[in-house]
């Protein structure tokens, strides 16, 4: 694999360790320094940004649609305004975060990444707390963090608003040693995430992680899961738990008041020890999610919280395994900078 910026650029080997995690600290402020840069204000990222500031472009090219665009975004990008200084494809997930290093020392005031959940939170992790903005291109499955940020799903919507939008700080969240943007699931989810084939994700989108549920839904074993928060414990039985950061899980609203900027966590079950009834929650949730407040007694609401389960469980972040229970879940507020439209509101 190598980037294409209009050079030769040699390859090099990935060094093979996983990336640790963002330090869950207080949001740095304008002017703060954080490496070697000053961190400029978000009116001032987005003046430089528009100004034609320096723009690098990543992409999965192993999510559902980046291998058909990206031959074509670099010049896409241009047209809409948004000069791409150097471009980098990732055919192998495991060259990811060595392809992110090399996109990335060059200090560019956006980095626009192209891919799904799972990529895009590798993507967010690597920009926390820095003063280099993320811009989303939606070329995955679900598409839940894009969905979350109130981006267009369709690309030249995406492209349109890094060429017009602004940049705000968004929320992340950690799970141990690892930072995820969305949502944290243990459970059914996790079987699925691992068992649904890359060619039918490809084929049928969201519908893929349906047919995949109700395959593996029968033979799945509850699990008795602990959450401790604020001093208080809740003990549960359910086939399938998440902690959301963001506002969006398998497309569909969670709450219509849950956000990725609301500065909390949102955990919650889908049914309980019955198969029925994990079914028929995970309907209703589908249907009335988007009516709900996350004030219900079916969400717990909190800043920080500790996950045990019995057995211990796989915990997948942002659609990869990423981790397993027990687990410590932190709010990591105001810790991304991200391209938005205007009409994002940004607290």
């Amino acid at each position: 694999m190598c980037c294409h910026t209009g050079s030769p650029c040699p390859c090099t080997s990935p060094n093979g360790g996983r990336q640790s995690g963002v330090e869950a600290r207080p949001a740095a402020r304008p002017g703060q320094k954080v490496g070697d840069r000053l961190l400029r204000s978000k009116a001032a990222l987005t003046a430089a940004i528009h100004a034609g500031g320096r723009t690098v472009l990543v992409v999965n090219t192993r999510s559902r649609k980046g291998r058909r665009h990206y031959p074509r975004l670099a010049a896409r990008l241009a047209a809409a305004g948004v000069q791409v200084h150097a471009s980098f494809p990732v055919d192998d997930p495991a060259w990811l975060h060595h392809t992110l290093t090399q996109a990335l020392s060059s200090s560019p005031d956006l980095l626009v990444f192209g891919g799904g959940d799972g990529s895009l939170t590798t993507a967010a992790s690597r920009l926390a707390h820095r003063d280099t903005a993320l811009g989303v291109l939606p070329l995955g499955t679900t598409n839940n963090l894009a969905r979350s940020l109130g981006l267009p799903l369709d690309l030249p919507g995406a492209v349109a608003t890094l060429a017009g939008g602004k940049v705000a700080d968004v929320d992340l969240a950690r799970a141990g040693g690892d930072v995820f943007a969305n949502m944290a699931s243990i459970g059914l989810s996790v079987q699925v995430a691992q068992a649904t084939p890359t060619v039918l994700k490809r084929l049928l989108g969201r519908s893929a992680y349906t047919l995949t549920a109700l395959r593996h839904l029968p033979a799945h074993r509850p699990f008795k899961a602990t959450l401790t928060a604020n001093g208080i414990q809740r003990v549960l039985w359910t086939h399938q738990l998440n902690i959301a950061n963001g506002a969006y899980h398998a497309g569909r609203r969670i709450t219509r008041d849950a956000s990725v900027d609301d500065r909390l966590l949102v955990a919650y079950r889908l049914g309980d020890a019955s198969r029925l009834r994990v079914t028929g929650q995970t309907l209703g949730q589908v249907l009335a999610g988007p009516r709900r407040s996350r004030a219900d007694s079916r969400f717990l609401s909190t800043d920080r919280l500790r996950v045990a389960t019995d057995p211990p469980l796989p915990l997948d972040l942002d659609g990869e395994v990423r981790a397993t229970t027990p687990v410590h879940i932190t709010l990591l507020p105001q810790a991304l900078r991200v391209m938005v439209p205007p009409s994002f509101v940004d607290t």
